[in-house]
């Protein structure tokens, strides 16, 4: 693929876990390279959903423009498809521009439809919703089972609590007819020959981090925010209900348990999102990763953009 597609500067990707400070960073790079944020996180592409997923709220972006945020309201489908298309061409119109973008996000399947080439596979609603009811009537294990008789390699690295990609995967393998794996990215050069830098913190620090962001959720009108997106079709939606907080108010507020219990599955199914997020992002060895907690981490960021030359289209790390 072409590093210099439109022309412009080179775009900065920063990646890394929940918590572990991206978008701080991201705004001190968009100051120092006059840049302009592409958000990179699913569920900050929803309209209302705000203190669940940690969005800056507009008096707190600097004066920075923020593409991909509030996007979508919450009964519709947050898809890659629509993603890829809509961030790649804000990407490339803020080069054109003559400004460097900056995608952050800790999205893992967003940031490779928008880094790497990536022809995603079909989907078909009577397919998807056929998975959907069988995924309702059986659960996450047994679709899980029912996905190792048919590709088993996809069933070894997808959980078996993770309905979403089960179903993804099932609808793939019978509408290709080939495993699931046959439709992943193809891992080379960065689309734009972007920098990708990421943050991440040790594993303790950062367990600390997220409590204390679930804390802040559930002390700050997490539940009031939830209660009021059920009356904009939460619902109803295919995606936004199952972010990871917002399913559990939801599960509190039918009465399945109480506040205090949504507040501790918010904080056990974060961490263990951020171990998945951990073991995606460390696979790919393009990825230079620097220290959330370093004090002076925009600056030695900064000096790594620099020396990398992101002015110029298609530089290379000196």
């Amino acid at each position: 693929m072409s590093g210099t597609a439109g022309g412009g500067p080179r775009p900065i990707v920063v990646v890394g876990p929940t918590a572990s400070g991206k978008s701080d960073l991201a705004l001190h790079l968009a100051q120092r390279f006059d840049g302009e944020i592409v958000n990179a996180d699913a569920m900050q592409q929803y309209r209302g959903m705000d203190i669940g997923t940690a969005k800056l709220a507009p008096d707190e972006r600097r004066g920075i423009a923020h593409h991909q945020l509030d996007v979508l309201d919450v009964d519709e489908t947050a898809t890659v498809a629509r993603y890829q298309a809509a961030a790649i061409d804000d990407v490339e119109s803020i080069r054109a521009r003559g400004r460097t973008p900056i995608v952050v996000g800790g999205s893992m399947m967003y940031y490779q439809a928008l880094v790497d080439e990536w022809s995603l596979p079909p989907t078909d609603p009577t397919v998807r919703a056929r998975f959907e009811e069988q995924l309702a009537r059986v659960g996450t294990v047994e679709m899980h089972r029912r996905l190792g008789a048919v590709d088993p390699d996809a069933a070894a690295t997808i959980l078996d609590s993770d309905g979403r990609r089960i179903v993804r995967a099932l609808e793939v393998v019978e509408l290709t007819g080939e495993p699931f794996a046959a439709s992943q990215p193809t891992i080379g050069d960065p689309r734009w020959d972007a920098l990708l830098i990421g943050v991440d913190r040790p594993t303790e620090l950062l367990d600390e981090r997220i409590e204390a962001r679930t804390a802040a959720m559930f002390a700050n009108g997490f539940v009031d925010e939830v209660a009021g997106l059920l009356e904009r079709g939460l619902r109803e939606g295919q995606t936004a209900i199952r972010a990871i907080g917002y399913a559990q108010v939801v599960a509190s507020l039918d009465g399945e348990y109480d506040v205090e219990h949504a507040r501790e599955l918010t904080f056990v199914g974060t961490r263990r999102y951020v171990r998945r997020q951990r073991s995606w992002f460390r696979r790919d060895p393009r990825i230079r990763w620097f220290d959330g907690g370093d004090e002076a981490l925009a600056d030695t960021v900064s000096e790594y953009c620099r020396a990398a030359r992101i002015d110029q289209p298609g530089g290379s790390v000196d």
